[in-house]
């Protein structure tokens, strides 16, 4: 079965949300992170295919900040996902993230 665009953005988010909840709070993930988690969850290969999910979980991630769920950071603070270049990092909001 094939998985259609918007079962594949849910299970990005429930992926980015899995994996922050699994880390101490405060903590981080890379985007990569996600992309490699949901990759594998998937059913792909030991191979560099998650590295086409890496755009789909940054807008994943964007949605979920808008969502309240969880801020995009660089360099130890919060930036805006549509202005963000280069390397972030993805953190829990709000009481989960304490």
């Amino acid at each position: 079965m094939v998985e259609s665009e918007r079962d594949r953005d849910r299970r990005l988010e429930r992926t980015i949300l899995e994996l922050l909840e699994r880390r101490r709070p405060g903590a981080t993930i890379c985007p990569s992170d996600a992309a490699r988690a949901a990759y594998r969850e998937g059913g792909g290969p030991a191979d560099d295919g998650w590295r086409a999910l890496m755009e789909p979980v940054r807008r994943a991630a964007a949605r979920l900040v808008a969502n309240g769920a969880v801020e995009i950071t660089q360099g130890g603070g919060p930036v805006d996902p549509a202005t963000a270049r280069g390397p972030v990092r993805i953190r829990l909001t709000g009481p989960a993230a304490r």
